[in-house]
């Protein structure tokens, strides 16, 4: 079967994560290795955060969006992105008084500001209680469908309606000038922009895909995988549990369409203003100089995953494929590669998004001399992986699944595969 993805592409995907899996940091930024330094020397790698350490996270969120081709400014946001504390967690490794300076120093003054703007405002409920409980899943694969005529309309043929129910819709919630929200410390107003609100969303996805597994499912009792935090079962709930992958994609992919949304509409209104349509009555602009209250110099960037935030997953099919693939995993083997296969396979067409299917089903193949089938799985498993920049399947570190998947790709292009677990031992080089 034809590979599902021309060979250059994946080498274009690979070509941009190789920095960070070689370490070659001062090649992604020449102040990254002493950024890093200066987290390391203020505690960030003693503090405990989820899946591991601060220091750890800090790091892989600002390699998630560096991946999804994120502005500097935001990437540099990630890297810092709790340093003062925020609404979810206690990490105040610099004191917010005195502090902003010296982070100022370092990452300059558009990366600080998101910094201090992510860490004072209630981020949980604005993002969840505020906007995305307000959209059915349903409903936000209309509007996605709807958006993308209306920006097309808007873009090829100067058409515009501000009556349009996906508009009017994200406009009640986040109208184009912003919303004020209440320091999460002192209750003062604050003032964020459309544009800022898109980016910590984008921030969240990054946030969540990194640090949710199986613990944080059993801790909130997230049963139907909605992840609404609706649970507690703080008593009982061991860390880290048993491994299993989280039931956080629902939610992910929700934020997504809701951030692809926002990204359209901001298209669509600036389009509109170029073209000096509408009267931009509805709390949107009245002069020029009112654009850099919108942040308009931010760049909003489309992640590649869920097909480029198109798609919403169903919270139903993301438990059912979790599950298969884990019966798979941990105790498929002992009822044979067929049942394997056949488990592997429901469990990619419920839940198409993540990589670590694809791969275990590349190896499934390659043991039975399948290597055409293996070649292609390998390679979904690892474009897919490398988009997320984090693992699904927690139990490894990314670098270590794509590290996996690239020995699995190239055995299968080889057309060869150890016959002993001596040989399996002995795997590892990739070219």
């Amino acid at each position: 079967m034809a590979s599902s993805l021309p060979q250059n592409q994946i080498q274009s995907i690979l070509d941009s994560a190789r920095p960070f899996l070689r370490g070659e940091l001062e090649s992604i930024d020449p102040n990254l290795p002493s950024l890093i330094s200066v987290l390391r020397s203020v505690g960030a790698g003693e503090c405990w955060h989820k899946h591991g350490t601060f220091l750890e996270h800090l790091i892989d969120i600002y390699k998630i969006l560096k991946l999804w081709k994120s502005p500097d400014s935001v990437a540099l946001c990630g890297l810092f992105h709790s340093a003062y504390s925020n609404s979810y967690v206690n990490l105040a490794i610099f004191d917010p008084s005195t502090g902003r300076d010296v982070v100022r120093s370092l990452v300059g003054g558009s990366a600080e500001r998101l910094i201090h703007l992510f860490c004072i405002v209630p981020r949980q409920p604005i993002i969840h209680d505020d906007l995305l409980f307000h959209y059915s899943d349903k409903e936000l694969v209309q509007h996605l469908q709807l958006s993308e005529i209306s920006l097309r309309n808007a873009k090829e043929k100067g058409l515009f309606s501000s009556e349009e129910g996906w508009r009017k819709k994200l406009q009640s919630i986040l109208p184009a000038q912003g919303i004020t929200v209440k320091h999460i410390k002192t209750g003062e107003d604050i003032s964020v922009s459309r544009r800022v609100m898109a980016v910590f969303l984008l921030m969240t996805m990054a946030d969540f895909s990194d640090q949710l597994f199986g613990f944080q499912d059993q801790l909130f009792d997230n049963a139907d995988g909605r992840l609404e935090f609706s649970g507690d079962e703080s008593a009982t709930t061991l860390w880290p549990g048993e491994g299993k992958p989280g039931l956080w994609m629902n939610s992910i992919s929700r934020m997504g369409a809701l951030y692809n949304l926002i990204v359209r509409e901001e298209e669509i209104f600036i389009e509109e203003r170029k073209r000096g349509c509408g009267s931009f009555s509805n709390g949107s602009l009245k002069h020029d100089t009112d654009k850099d209250d919108r942040d308009e110099e931010i760049e909003l960037v489309i992640p590649p995953v869920f097909e480029n935030c198109s798609k919403v997953l169903d919270a139903g099919e993301q438990r059912v494929a979790r599950d298969l693939y884990w019966e798979a995993v941990c105790g498929g083997t002992k009822r044979g590669l067929e049942v394997v296969e056949e488990l592997l396979l429901k469990c990619v067409e419920k839940n198409p998004f993540v990589g670590e299917p694809h791969v275990v089903l590349g190896q499934a193949y390659l043991a039975r001399g399948r290597f055409e089938e293996a070649e292609r799985e390998a390679e979904k498993g690892v474009r897919l992986m490398l988009e997320w920049g984090s693992p699904w399947d927690k139990r490894m570190s990314w670098e270590g699944w794509i590290a996996w998947g690239r020995v699995l790709l190239m055995k299968a292009r080889e057309k060869s595969w150890p016959k002993t677990a001596w040989g399996i031992l002995n795997l590892g080089l990739v070219r």
